[in-house]
């Protein structure tokens, strides 16, 4: 729970002027004895002005990519309207020597509204894909087709006949 610096001071106080223990005191106000020591140690260096709530976010974040950088990596997206974001990254890596990572680089374009939707196909199924087990072929009787090819396949055999599948290359003498 966040306290002003008014109900700090006040708690402060109040262990001061306890006859008690400050742990026991503390617990009795449902303080950690840490939160307690924090708030003071910034009332005796600050006064009460100090105990006034702070901003939880760092001031900085220590991978972000600088303003400069992200303009001169807009510049050259639009230098180059015909690569994908990929490209884009590890092009600008190579001729600029800064790295760019592909996520980087879709959103600074995404950012600056330069990331089109893909050209793309809706295509719908109708109705249930049906298996026919009648043009299965026969499974294979063991010795007498004992292949690579044939062992694989056998492998890959799911319940209620469907398959995985697989392209295998093997060398035959």
């Amino acid at each position: 729970m966040r306290y002003p610096a008014s109900e700090k001071l006040e708690i402060i106080r109040t262990v001061e002027a306890s006859h008690l223990p400050v742990r026991q005191t503390l617990a009795m106000l449902g303080i950690p004895s840490s939160t307690y020591y924090q708030w003071y140690a910034r009332w005796v260096d600050g006064g009460v002005d100090a105990l006034a709530d702070r901003s939880p976010r760092p001031r900085s974040v220590w991978n972000r990519i600088p303003d400069d950088i992200r303009k001169a990596f807009v510049e050259f997206a639009l230098d180059h309207e015909d690569l994908t974001p990929r490209e884009l990254a590890v092009k600008y890596t190579d001729e600029k020597r800064y790295f760019v990572s592909e996520t980087s680089a879709y959103r600074i374009l995404k950012a600056e509204d330069l990331i089109t939707a893909p050209a793309h196909v809706v295509i719908r199924g109708e109705g249930r894909i049906r298996h026919r087990f009648e043009d299965r072929p026969e499974r294979p009787v063991p010795g007498k087709d004992d292949t690579p090819e044939r062992a694989v396949a056998d492998r890959l055999h799911l319940s209620q006949g469907h398959r995985l599948g697989v392209v295998l290359s093997l060398d035959h003498p």
